[in-house]
Formats: structure tokens, sequence, C-alpha cells
């Protein structure tokens, strides 16, 4: 080395991996985790640039130095990925893995941490604000952060390949039905007949795989709400950006360690009905709380929307019929059956396709039962024509030319599409 003045790249890059390791050993320790992270910080590499016995000009030293502060507190080396706008999601498979989601297409970046104490110590920094923690014992964890994105974390043992972490990171801009339009997400006449689905209270179900932009389209549903009306939202990571004035937003919490006090979203479900809400709306229905919903959905609370993970309608019946029974109930399929049917009015299948774009491919309605089976009526669809030499997925948003069974409910409520909405 060149103890008298600066290194070369090489040299400083070894030099900082080798401050960082030291640091992060430091840090580790339980003697230091109730103290000031960044005093220790300095403290621990002041300790090891000295066992060097490098004689760095002062201004290279405290550059190193601050570098390494910054990347050690906060978000560390995905800073920048989170300050990319045209990043939507970041997802770290262990410390030399990591990827982001730019424009629907999921990519490795070039960006690595030291080793698994860095990632931790980013996942501590990440969650220790929030009052959430993470450990052997607890070794996952959901949160939200300030800014409303989520972020789940994972460690070893349960993490085989090292520490993980997910974030889904919160759109700066509020997308609106125009924004959908211009995507080629949906059409104009699917967002006429959308509206007014909403607004004529019906109960709507938008179901679709993980990505796929399912809650970003209930988000924009619910602003056809009116302001009049008392909204109560539940979400495990509140994300939903109501513009109303009368609306409660609940939010899931886990059991404290050794405590039976965990408020999940089956009890929010449940409290929510003693609120007077005049719509609820459920981030996700992911377990037995389906069945509250269902039957929510059942007795007067006409309006509300919630979102599932499914591939299809169809396949959204036959999920929330799995979810039902999770509720430990021993009912009988069609009973099941009939409480989805008589509840749901309508299914909006949100889909991301192999060009990463995000598309409505189905709105379905439920028009009720025949037999043991649940019926279902596709009134608009995309159907895919090929792809582009580029990948691009090339189709049509249209209408089937079949009417919903609803109608009626929308005249009722002052909409009369006509004939125009529904045929090509």
């Amino acid at each position: 080395m060149n103890p008298g003045g600066p290194l070369s790249a090489e040299r400083q890059s070894k030099l900082k991996s080798y401050l960082i390791a030291e640091a992060l050993q430091v840090l580790s320790s339980e003697a230091n985790k109730v103290k000031d992270p960044q005093e220790v910080i300095r403290v621990a590499l002041t300790k090891a640039y000295a066992s060097t016995k490098l004689q760095l000009p002062e201004a290279e030293r405290a550059q190193i130095f601050d570098e390494i502060v910054a990347g050690l507190m906060g978000f560390g080396p995905l800073q920048p990925l989170l300050d990319d706008p045209d990043v939507t999601e970041v997802m770290v498979n262990g410390p030399s893995a990591v990827y982001a989601e730019r424009n629907g297409r999921i990519q490795k970046t070039d960006i690595a941490f030291i080793n698994s104490e860095q990632v931790i110590r980013v996942i501590e920094n990440i969650i220790k604000p929030l009052g959430r923690s993470i450990s052997h014992d607890y070794p996952a964890v959901d949160a939200r952060l300030p800014d409303g994105s989520r972020v789940n974390a994972i460690i070893p043992p349960v993490a085989i390949d090292g520490p993980s972490i997910t974030i889904r990171k919160f759109p700066k801009e509020r997308l609106g039905i125009p924004d959908l339009i211009r995507f080629g997400s949906l059409s104009e006449k699917m967002a006429e007949f959308l509206q007014a689905c909403v607004k004529a209270r019906l109960n709507i179900v938008i179901s679709g795989g993980t990505g796929s932009g399912k809650t970003t389209l209930l988000n924009i549903l619910s602003s056809f709400i009116p302001s009049h009306e008392r909204i109560v939202t539940i979400e495990d990571a509140a994300e939903l950006q109501l513009q109303q004035k009368h609306v409660v937003r609940l939010e899931t919490r886990p059991a404290d360690a050794g405590k039976d006090n965990e408020m999940n979203v089956r009890a929010l479900v449940r409290n929510a009905l003693r609120m007077r809400p005049d719509r609820i709306v459920v981030g996700e229905v992911r377990g037995a709380e389906a069945l509250d919903m269902l039957q929510a959905m059942n007795t007067g609370h006409d309006g509300s929307l919630t979102t599932v993970h499914a591939n299809s309608p169809r396949d959204a019946i036959s999920r929330l019929e799995t979810l039902v029974l999770m509720a430990g109930l021993d009912l009988p399929a069609r009973m099941v059956r009939q409480q989805i049917a008589s509840a749901v009015d309508l299914f909006v299948q949100q889909s991301r396709l192999s060009d990463g774009s995000r598309k409505i491919t189905y709105l379905t309605e439920v028009a009720g039962m025949e037999g043991d089976m649940v019926t279902m009526t596709d009134i608009f669809k995309f159907e895919q024509t090929g792809t582009s030499p580029d990948g691009k997925v090339l189709g049509k948003l249209k209408a089937t030319g079949l009417r919903p069974v609803f109608m009626a409910r929308l005249q009722a409520a002052g909409f009369d599409l006509g004939a125009r909405v529904f045929t090509e």
C-alpha cells in the first residue's frame, strides 16, 4: 500500500471491504445494539483504520468513512434503486443477487452487498423505526415504509441462500382511469362500465396474480365511490390512497412476543361491521376473512371492493371457496358457492402479460347458480392476436355483446349505458 498518499481504486475498494466487515462485526455485538449506531460505526472504523497503519490524506479518509456510514445506515446500496422513478420493485435474493423491476421487466442489477450481515443491517434499519423486529425466532417481517412502500424481509434459517428483501415501491403519482386507458390497460367502454358498477354499489372482486396491479386498480376504482359515503379500508400494509374525506383506515398488526394480541384481517373485517360503513374495502382476502367479507356483502354492505389472488375469474371462485373453508366451518361446497354467487356481482381480472404490460383481461359477471356450479358471463375480455417482433403482446379489448343481468340496478342508479357500450 501507499502509506503517504491516495490509494488506487482497487486498494481503496479492499480497504472499504475490510472496514465495513469490521464495523458490521462491532454493530452485531449485543453490547452495541442499544447505542447510537452511527457513533458505533465511526468508532469501529477509526479503530479498524488505525490497525491498517495507513496514512491517507485526511480528505480521502473522511470521504471513505462518510461513504461507509451512509452505506450502513438507511437503505445502503439499495438507495439508488429506491431513488430511481422507473424502478417499481426491488428484490434482494442474498448479498450478491439484487434485482429490480423496470417497465414490467425484472433484471439483475450490478448492486451487491459486502456480506449477509450488511443485508441484515439494512433490514434492521428499515424496520426498527416502524416498531418491528426480526430475529432467529421471528425470521420474517412485513412492514410499510412512511412513503407507503411495502417491505417484506426474511432471514436465515428460513432463507437458505441468505437474507432476502422485497420492496414494492409506492407510486409517487396517483394513477387514474385516463392513465390506464392511455396505457392500454382497459378501453373507454370498460372504464364507463366499471364507473357505473362502482357508483351503483355492486360488489366487485379484483382477481389477478402477484404484481399484476390489483392494488393499483382497487385504488382507482375506489375513487368512483361518492364523497359523502363512509368508507372503511382494511389492509395488511396500508397502500390505498382514497381521496374521499370520510375514510377510516385500518391496518393489521402482528402479535407481540408471547402475547395473543394479533389484529388480523378477519378481526378487522368483523370490527368494521360495527363501524356503520357505507363501503368496506379490503386490500386483499387471503384467509378465513373471505367468509366474513362474503357475509358482509350479503347483509346490506353493497358496494364492497376487494382483491384475491387468482389467474382467472373461474379460478377466483375456487380460490374464494378454499378461503371460506379456512374459517373452520364444515360447510357443503354448494352452500359456499351460493354464498359467493349471491354476494359477488362482478369479477375484474387483472393480468400481467408476457411483455410486462398489465391489462384487465376479463370483466365477468356472476350470473347465479346452475345446479352446483356458479354461472359466469364475460362482458368484456382481452383477445390476444399475437406477439410483435420485439416481444410486445398484440390484441384487442372488446365487448362480448352480452349484457349483464344486473343492468336494472345500473339503470336504477341512473346509468343507461345502452347497446353502444356492450357491442363492437
